[in-house]
């Protein structure tokens, strides 16, 4: 096993009644010893390889899979199937990371997102405040000269053309920087989620490998950005578009309802597809399908664990945010009066430092939402496919696996 963090494709999980690595044609070998379940490996198969001589995958292979490599049943690892040999009082999961290598809890995936922040931070702060300054920077640059020809004015007799024009021309000068932004944001969460991939194993990773390891995939991942942004528009459209076409405002109103809760079922079906692309080295359309095989039967977990991780997250960045953009647009916008007329959020100082207040959020939050989505994205591995037992031989714990713990 070497030290890449890059996970292959598994084959079927155990769920499906194959051992991994085993040829088709080839019934799965009988348990041995005693209090084993049948759908587990004799516990002589989960040996961990000497420290000083780990196997080496092969070619495309990485945590994923390896010939003759069982994932330890259909409840992952260590675990066995309940009532079995050491279901009660096992000692402490194996930690050679940042996580325990067992199935997760809230507060436990929260902790390691966090963890990996501030025991990794050499890695993690470059990444994430290079990436804020360069998105804010931008964004200033076009609120500043976007925003100053979009009049706030209550005069009945005022160019409507003009101010359509003008309205026209500030959105698509904020769209471009938001795109820029967006693509800033997914150069760092690739480099993120390999930073991550080897946090699990107590491995630290600088910059350049992170960006070494994540630019293979980095075209893909923007593909699969866009591919699910596209689908999302889709939806609203194809929603909309009756209400819209017969006249029909209550219609409309009834498709914005339909459309939000399937865009937000959709969205955490798929929301694992991302590390699974990065880690798994796959393809596009291969991500979206392993997220929605580990996201099945645990939808509403990971979509608590999701939306707790965003409205923490989001206030974390208001108290961060809000303070600085109410001071400058007193200090720097003109006070009140420049508040009413509009004037106030065009201000030199009060964009400064709003941007300021924005790119130590974005440092801060970037990070914890990263590394909560490659954590659920590994415990529902260690869930379904007992991936704990291969992080466990890529770390060098010995005997993991086994009846002794």
């Amino acid at each position: 096993m070497n030290d890449s963090p890059g996970w292959a494709t598994p084959g079927s999980s155990p769920s499906d009644g194959e051992r991994p690595g085993a040829p088709a044609d080839q019934p799965t070998p009988p348990a041995s010893g005693p209090g084993w379940s049948a759908e587990q490996p004799p516990p002589g198969q989960w040996q961990s390889p000497a420290p000083q001589a780990p196997p080496q995958p092969q070619p495309g292979q990485g945590w994923g899979q390896q010939p003759g490599t069982p994932y330890g049943g259909p409840y992952g690892g260590q675990y066995g199937h309940p009532g079995g040999p050491g279901q009660w009082g096992k000692p402490p999961a194996a930690k050679p990371g940042v996580i325990p290598l067992r199935p997760l809890g809230l507060g436990e995936i929260l902790d390691g997102a966090v963890a990996t922040m501030r025991t990794h931070w050499r890695s993690v702060l470059p990444i994430t405040l290079v990436v804020a300054t360069v998105v804010q920077v931008i964004s200033v640059v076009a609120q500043k000269y976007a925003m100053s020809d979009l009049a706030v004015t209550t005069d009945p007799d005022a160019d409507i053309d003009a101010s359509l024009n003008s309205i026209g021309t500030s959105m698509a000068v904020l769209l471009g920087a938001g795109f820029i932004g967006a693509l800033g944001g997914l150069v760092a969460t690739a480099m993120l989620t390999m930073i991550y991939s080897r946090a699990v194993l107590g491995q630290t990773s600088t910059v350049s490998t992170a960006w070494r390891e994540a630019r293979p995939q980095l075209l893909r991942l923007i593909g699969l950005t866009l591919l699910m942004a596209l689908g999302a528009i889709l939806l609203f459209v194809a929603l909309l578009l009756p209400g819209i076409l017969l006249q029909n405002p209550g219609l409309a109103i009834a498709g914005v309802f339909a459309a939000f809760p399937l865009f937000a079922w959709l969205w955490i079906k798929f929301s694992l597809a991302s590390p699974a692309l990065m880690l798994e080295k796959s393809t596009v359309f291969k991500s979206l399908a392993r997220s929605s095989k580990l996201v099945k039967g645990t939808w509403w977990r990971i979509f608590g664990i999701t939306a707790l991780t965003t409205i923490i997250t989001s206030i974390v960045s208001a108290i961060i945010v809000w303070p600085l953009t109410i001071v400058g647009m007193v200090a720097f916008g003109g006070g009140l009066s420049g508040i009413e007329d509009g004037t106030a959020s065009t201000a030199w100082g009060a964009l400064i430092l709003s941007g300021i207040g924005a790119i130590i959020a974005q440092t801060i939050v970037m990070p914890i939402q990263s590394g909560v989505t490659v954590l659920l994205y590994v415990d529902q591995r260690i869930r379904r496919e007992g991936l704990d037992l291969e992080l466990a031989r890529a770390a060098g714990v010995e005997n993991y696996g086994t009846t002794g713990g």
